[in-house]
């Protein structure tokens, strides 16, 4: 049975000098699809600026808004209430010969292609190669993230924003935006097409209803073996209700929760808080 859910996430800024005007984009709005439903949401700013929204290319939910009067703090708060559902199965319709057609290609090639965050390394392909031995394309993508989980090590603050997952593998450690992107490389490296995923996850199975607590922001991947389906590499687990999709793309590049431009004094601090309810 599926779960509903409260999501509350603040960003506050905190700048050196006055800031005369500022242009911003968040992707902090949940988004709907067939296990999940997002009931009710909202951007609120404060300073308080009129906004817009629209969809990008990926399909994510994008609040647009700028200011022009004198600040020198910004406060962003994303509310959302959403139902989530139960884990869903792995989908494993699809041959090596499905992943590999040139139709599937064609239609995936987005999230085939390598980049920035997630690119090509021999040492993976190896390692892609040495996976795949003796299994179909969703047993080897389930071993991939699996392999992951046992290689790399938790550790906040290891790792930054602009880590590739070369990168992160190498130093052996890293936070969730890692374990997606390193599963990205090698689920690429076996030609499999997937996806990066941002969210916020529920920390706990046991969180009682009505209970709040601090949830956190998360990231995992999506994989296409004849249909698309979830799995979370930090934490070794299926997608499930404790998890909340916001946006998708092909790495972190394109689901940031906030980027903008502003003219005026450097940002002091950013503070950044989420808190989730278990409403039932």
């Amino acid at each position: 049975m599926g779960w509903r859910i409260r999501v509350v996430h603040s960003t506050g800024y905190r700048y050196s000098g006055t800031v005369t005007q500022s242009y911003n984009e968040v992707r902090l709005t949940p988004r709907g699809d067939n296990r999940q439903n997002v009931i009710v949401t909202r951007v609120e700013t404060v300073p308080a600026t009129r906004a817009y929204r629209f969809t990008d290319y990926w399909g994510t939910v994008v609040t647009s808004f700028d200011l022009h009067a004198p600040h020198t703090e910004l406060e962003v708060v994303a509310t959302s209430v959403v139902e989530t559902g139960d884990t869903a199965p792995i989908n494993r319709e699809a041959s090596w010969e499905d992943v590999t057609h040139e139709k599937t290609a064609d239609r995936h090639t987005e999230m085939l292609e390598f980049s920035n965050y997630v690119s090509a390394d021999r040492g993976l392909a190896k390692v892609a190669a040495t996976l795949r031995r003796n299994l179909k394309p969703a047993d080897a993508a389930l071993a991939a993230c699996k392999w992951v989980h046992e290689n790399l090590r938790y550790q906040p603050g290891s790792t930054g924003v602009h880590t590739s997952a070369v990168e992160a593998w190498q130093a052996g450690e890293g936070v969730c935006q890692d374990y997606a992107h390193l599963s990205l490389a090698l689920l690429r490296q076996l030609g499999i097409p997937a996806r990066y995923v941002s969210g916020y996850l529920i920390p706990k199975e046991d969180t009682a209803v009505k209970q709040t607590v601090r949830g956190e922001s998360h990231a995992w991947v999506e994989i296409w073996t004849g249909g698309w389906w979830g799995y979370d590499p930090t934490n070794d687990i299926p997608i499930g209700n404790r998890h909340v999709l916001v946006a998708m793309g092909r790495d972190y590049a394109d689901v940031s929760p906030m980027k903008g431009i502003y003219t005026g004094g450097e940002a002091e601090a950013l503070d950044v808080t989420v808190d989730m309810t278990r409403l039932a």
